[in-house]
């Protein structure tokens, strides 16, 4: 291992990433700033060639971050996984989806390592980031890896490292962000470490695999289980009357210790949060193990949009409107604020919902130009005092800090915040999720 050593700290080792998304991409640009060179593959060929011409398609990732590294050839991209031959080290940050009845879909990572396997050779590390249910690294990915002869530990190592990219976060950088290193076996984990210890200003160790596995679907259940808590006390507060739910929330967060503001909203989106409670349970019940709390969580904010939809049929009926003859107008489409992820999305849901029982439904979002909603496109109409007086109801769905809140409110007619965009403006016609006077 004291060669691979040696090829890291002199730069002379050759990092692969398999898919350049919302985690490769990142991931390889944070190797290149290193000092690394880095060879990145992808299946979708559009993406390769958006690269190759120095354009970034990810709100974290500039041109400026990577084109000077794709003219001196420090960063080459491909669709085709035998250029990975000539690496090193190759990290596997391919999707994992479910399917529609919930259960985990690793088809994405069985395809990597099948490929991968074709050019494995000795001393190279693999390392696997896709978020996934703990055994997946040793019992699905190892196995097939060692269809090529090699053995773990001795002719290649292994390792789980999780992802914890939080797109549009401008406070951390991908080089501030812990790592934590499963392997499986302690070569393996010492000499992830070793490789990671270059772009991670802290990395963290653990026993295995499953031990690293399980600790991302424990960071993003954490998640899931109290926005599930906040979604339902706003709900309550809605009921009762009288209570805002994000004056509660600001309350509570004086308390200097025991207490972690979540916040409620109109579901879930992104792509780990919405999936990795149902990878924890599928997992579980192989153990009969029923994870109930947590599944009951993933049904609460599940729930969400349909709440939204019904909450906008009360506030129109409130204003004798039909919801049949009802224009409807959402703000912002992306799962949360100031990106253009759409992964998941809760907003789309809604849109989705609304379509076949309101007259019209548009959208407006500066960071999505263009959306797709059961194969129909829609594209995002200007806001302006002539266009907001034309809805019935404007719906925040995701609050961009580019809207200008006190003016939206101002022209239109009825408002319904999911986000509380509007907080500190005072109006009759704003209405909030969690909150009815």
């Amino acid at each position: 291992m004291k060669n691979i050593e040696n090829s890291i700290k002199e730069r002379k080792f050759v990092v692969g990433v398999v898919g350049l998304g919302y985690v490769g991409l990142p991931l390889a640009i944070n190797f290149l700033k290193s000092g690394f060179n880095v060879i990145g593959v992808d299946i979708d060929r559009k993406k390769v060639e958006l690269l190759k011409e120095g354009k970034s398609y990810i709100d974290d990732v500039s041109d400026d971050d990577f084109k000077e590294y794709i003219k001196n050839n420090k960063f080459r991209v491909y669709d085709d996984y035998s250029y990975l031959k000539e690496t090193d080290g190759i990290n596997i940050c391919v999707p994992t989806p479910f399917t529609i009845t919930k259960d985990p879909d690793v088809s994405y990572i069985v395809d990597a390592a099948e490929k991968i396997a074709k050019i494995l050779r000795k001393n190279q590390i693999i390392i696997l980031k896709s978020t996934t249910f703990p055994e997946t690294t040793e019992k699905i990915v190892l196995p097939i890896l060692e269809k090529s002869g090699l053995k773990v530990g001795k002719d290649f190592y292994l390792s789980f490292v999780p992802e914890r990219v939080d797109p549009g976060n401008k406070k951390f950088k991908p080089h501030q962000i812990p790592a934590v290193v499963g392997g499986i076996t302690k070569d393996c984990t010492y000499i992830t470490c070793k490789l990671y210890e270059e772009i991670i200003d802290l990395v963290v160790p653990v026993s295995n695999c499953k031990v690293a596995e399980m600790t991302k679907l424990l960071e993003n259940t954490f998640r899931n289980v109290n926005i599930a808590l906040v979604n339902e006390l706003a709900l309550l507060c809605e009921r009762m009357g009288g209570i805002d739910i994000w004056e509660v929330i600001n309350a509570a967060s004086t308390k200097p210790y025991g207490f972690m503001p979540f916040y409620p909203g109109p579901g879930i989106g992104g792509h780990c949060i919405p999936i990795d409670p149902y990878y924890l349970s599928w997992k579980a019940r192989e153990y009969d193990f029923h994870t109930t709390f947590i599944e009951l969580s993933a049904r609460v904010n599940e729930e969400m949009p349909y709440y939204v939809v019904d909450r906008i049929k009360d506030i129109l009926n409130e204003d004798e409107i039909s919801i049949k003859k009802a224009r409807i107008l959402l703000l912002g489409v992306s799962f949360k604020e100031n990106i253009s992820d759409l992964r998941h999305s809760p907003a789309l849901k809604i849109f989705e919902l609304l379509l076949p029982i309101a007259r019209e439904v548009s959208y407006n979002d500066p960071y999505n130009p263009e959306i797709e909603i059961t194969g129909k496109k829609f594209k995002s109409v200007e806001i302006n005092k002539k266009s907001l007086k034309r809805f019935d109801i404007v719906v925040i769905t995701a609050a961009h800090s580019s809207y200008d809140y006190k003016f939206i409110v101002e022209n239109s007619k009825l408002i319904f915040d999911t986000r509380n965009g509007t907080k500190n403006i005072k109006s009759n016609n704003i209405f909030k999720l969690g909150f009815k006077m």
